[in-house]
């Protein structure tokens, strides 16, 4: 058992387009939790700076809490007795991973803080199996690109090489949309030749990467199984789109379940498709903030003693 640990699990973008629930890419803005053993408290207590300081809950019920509850009972560690600090960076319900970050913090703390005896993969089989699907844990726990699967019995990943010259632009709109809402609009079942669209896509878009094509990223990014859903709950989302292509995009998608919106640009124009996505909200009277951001490719950084 260690006295301290600190976790530090970057936001992710996922599906980019067209890879629903399969792709997922790690970004260089990041949640903290540290924790340290205190045995002289009964229970735990948390401290919470950043996103959700005034509204994420600060006892039994927080998430990143009842996450390191359980994997500290299934390492048969002591449940109580721990003093949590969060620094949340990573923007609640926006489309960045913050519910996967959650859990991946909760995992990795009760982890860390047990003297690591999970090895990575346990790690992620274990939060992966508790958010319900891999595209974001993986990314924020790998780092990089990330291709995620579901074998029937555990979830596989593989991590193509990202290029160089490009950079990952995220434009954060000023309300909330929870992953339930977002998937409540979905069909239950789709056409055949949307599957057989989504599946061309998806393989443009990894060929894409791979081969520097970035002038073919807008086509391999288009999706018909969820945004043209998900865009009725999303002011503006067409003219965002718009915009970004007009300013120099390569390619621009929803962001997870959103309503963030992402874009692949050439590293000198990310901070005009960042206003240019700006414009395109405003346009529609949302206030947004975008970000240029690097892709992370270290993942989730663990600090114990």
């Amino acid at each position: 058992m260690k006295k301290w640990a600190k976790v530090r699990v970057p936001a992710s973008t996922s599906n980019l387009g067209p890879g629903f629930d399969v792709l997922g890419l790690a970004l260089d803005l990041f949640n903290e939790v540290e924790v340290r053993v205190d045995r002289k408290l009964q229970g735990v207590s948390i401290e919470i700076e950043g996103e959700g300081k005034t509204s994420l809950p600060r006892n039994e019920n927080n998430v990143i809490w009842k996450t390191m509850e359980k994997v500290l009972s299934k390492l048969n560690a002591p449940t109580a007795g721990y003093e949590l600090k969060f620094i949340n960076r990573i923007p609640l319900a926006r489309g960045l991973g913050s519910s996967a970050a959650a859990i991946l913090s909760g995992v990795l703390a009760g982890n860390a803080i047990s003297g690591s005896p999970l090895k990575k993969d346990e790690v992620f089989q274990l939060a992966a199996g508790m958010e319900g699907h891999p595209d974001n844990v993986a990314p924020q726990l790998f780092g990089g690109l990330c291709v995620s699967v579901f074998n029937g019995k555990n979830f596989e990943v593989i991590q193509p090489a990202l290029p160089k010259g490009i950079q990952g632009v995220v434009c954060v709109p000023d309300f909330e949309l929870s992953t339930a809402k977002a998937r409540a609009v979905l069909p239950e079942s789709i056409p055949h030749k949307d599957a057989v669209f989504n599946a061309s896509r998806t393989a443009l878009f990894l060929s894409a990467l791979a081969g520097k094509r970035f002038d073919l990223l807008k086509l391999g990014m288009e999706d018909r199984l969820h945004q043209p859903y998900r865009k009725t709950l999303i002011p503006g989302f067409d003219g965002v789109l718009e915009e970004a292509y007009r300013a120099g995009a390569f390619g621009v998608a929803l962001s997870g379940a959103g309503p963030s919106i992402f874009a692949f640009t050439p590293l000198s124009k990310a901070s005009g498709v960042g206003r240019a996505m700006e414009k395109g909200f405003s346009s529609v009277g949302v206030k947004a903030k975008a970000m240029a951001l690097k892709f992370n490719m270290k993942g989730s950084e663990i600090f114990s003693k």
